[in-house]
């Protein structure tokens, strides 16, 4: 497969969610972005569930991954930069050596000190966001200009340098990596095979700026930050897996990426190979940082986009009214702030010590392309109903483009679970049963919150149906 020509091509089937999520957001500029246009089209009895099942609990899991990523990445520094100590940190629980009780305190303490800076001062989160993000795309160009200084000779040196080993004692050179390789330089295939990977972790997430719409300032802010975004992750992620062809090949990074020896023993990435050729302390140092802040800026992104969700289903009654409380003195909403405290700690103490069979949760994210199966048909319907012209052509065009786009990453994804989940058998289940289960169990969870608050608030004279028939106000 190629990595450079399948990010292309995964970008352009984001466009039409593009689309989608820029026209949809500079209209309806509400907290909850997407959860608001949904159970505004499709009802709040099927809308409401699906926006908890396909977002908020599905990435409640995803984020608590992260936190155990950002910890690989500590490890990962520490041990490119030679200090073996930072071992246990950079390898999973299921593999021998790790350290489990360490990981869960690094990634709770750091996640802990991130919602206690949104309750003390919501802009600090947004200031976070921000300077983690800032340095991570300064750290990406940094380590490509490194790898490209370096050149080819600089990665071949330093791979040779590593004086490795593979499991049957044969040493592990550039050379012997490059020659293992027997693939072409491009096989449409292949290539398309790997997209859930580009649907997993990139392009589908451009729904943060729609979900805080009611905060964001000026009108071009509302309209430009989707795309804005989406190029600027296309041009840093095939910009990053370019420089590697370009300065180790193809055939060496797709040998290396998939080097057992290498990817576990020595954490090889992009990061790892760009910190290797520096040759220079500061430099690793800063292009180490660079990686691990972009973690944390998912994180930080994470804190802030799931409680404007919890905040705008509390609203609609969805959820109980009580989670909907700000503080007055801050600004903060400490109570939705408080549930992903505690979810997110709970799920990482949980992956910490069984990450061999939890790591299954990340087949969860096949909840969210359903979920966003469904916003094309949300577009689809608003356009139809609401809008003229070019726009109700473009939400119409682009909704039914974007529904086929994630139905088909979806039977992608459906169709190998033993790639996109994990084929580790817990207790006789492959654990993607695991992960399925939960997301069903996460729609049923929504539908017994929306007929429960339902009849709740009947019995106190309150119709919350009637909330799903017109835009919420602000």
């Amino acid at each position: 497969m190629n990595l450079v020509y399948a990010s292309i091509i995964a970008f352009a089937l984001s466009v039409p969610q593009i689309v989608v999520y820029s026209l949809m957001g500079s209209r309806i500029k509400r907290t909850g972005g997407d959860y608001v246009w949904i159970t505004r089209s499709l009802g709040g009895a099927f809308g409401g569930p699906l926006s908890l099942m396909g977002y908020v609990l599905e990435t409640q899991v995803y984020f608590a991954l992260i936190v155990l990523s950002m910890v690989f990445a500590i490890g990962s520094v520490g041990l490119a930069m030679g200090n073996s100590s930072f071992l246990g940190l950079a390898l999973p629980g299921n593999v021998s050596g790790s350290a489990p009780t360490e990981q869960f305190a690094v990634g709770a303490g750091i996640f802990i000190v991130l919602i206690l800076a949104n309750m003390i001062r919501p802009k600090v989160g947004y200031k976070i966001v921000t300077f983690a993000i800032v340095i991570g795309i300064v750290g990406i160009l940094t380590a490509i200009v490194t790898l490209l200084s370096a050149g080819h000779g600089g990665v071949v040196s330093y791979i040779n340098g590593l004086n490795l080993l593979d499991f049957s004692n044969n040493p592990i050179t550039y050379s012997s990596l490059a020659s293992s390789y027997t693939g072409s330089s491009f096989d449409l295939g292949a290539t398309i095979s790997i997209l859930p990977f580009f649907a997993i972790f990139v392009y589908p997430w451009i729904n943060a700026g729609p979900a805080v719409g009611s905060e964001l300032k000026g009108t071009g802010t509302a309209k430009w930050n989707v795309p804005l975004a989406s190029i600027l992750v296309l041009l840093l992620l095939t910009g990053a897996f370019a420089t590697m062809y370009y300065v180790g090949g193809l055939p060496f990074t797709n040998a290396a990426l998939s080097n057992p020896t290498l990817v576990f023993d020595n954490s090889f990435n992009f990061w790892t190979l760009a910190m290797g050729v520096s040759g220079n302390a500061a430099l690793q140092l800063f292009i180490g940082l660079s990686w691990i802040l972009w973690n944390v800026g998912i994180l930080a992104y994470g804190v802030i986009v799931i409680s404007r969700y919890l905040l705008a289903q509390a609203f609609d009654r969805f959820l109980p009214a009580r989670i909907a409380y700000v503080n007055p003195r801050t600004g903060a909403p400490i109570i939705t702030q408080a549930i992903v405290l505690i979810l997110t700690v709970s799920l990482v103490a949980a992956v910490s010590f069984l990450y061999g069979t939890l790591q299954a949760l990340f087949a969860g994210v096949v909840a969210a392309m359903i979920y966003f199966v469904f916003i094309g048909i949300t577009a689809i319907i608003h356009g139809s109903r609401n809008e003229r012209g070019r726009i109700r052509a473009a939400l119409v065009g682009c909704g039914a483009l974007m529904s086929v786009v994630f139905a088909y990453i979806t039977y992608q994804f459906l169709a190998s679970p033993q790639i996109w989940g994990t084929a580790a058998v817990v207790n006789g289940l492959p654990g993607y049963d695991y992960a399925y289960a939960y997301v069903v169990a996460s729609f049923l969870a929504g539908l017994l919150l929306y007929f429960g608050c339902k009849w709740y608030y009947a019995k106190r004279g309150v119709d919350v149906t009637l909330a799903y028939k017109e835009i919420p106000p602000e």
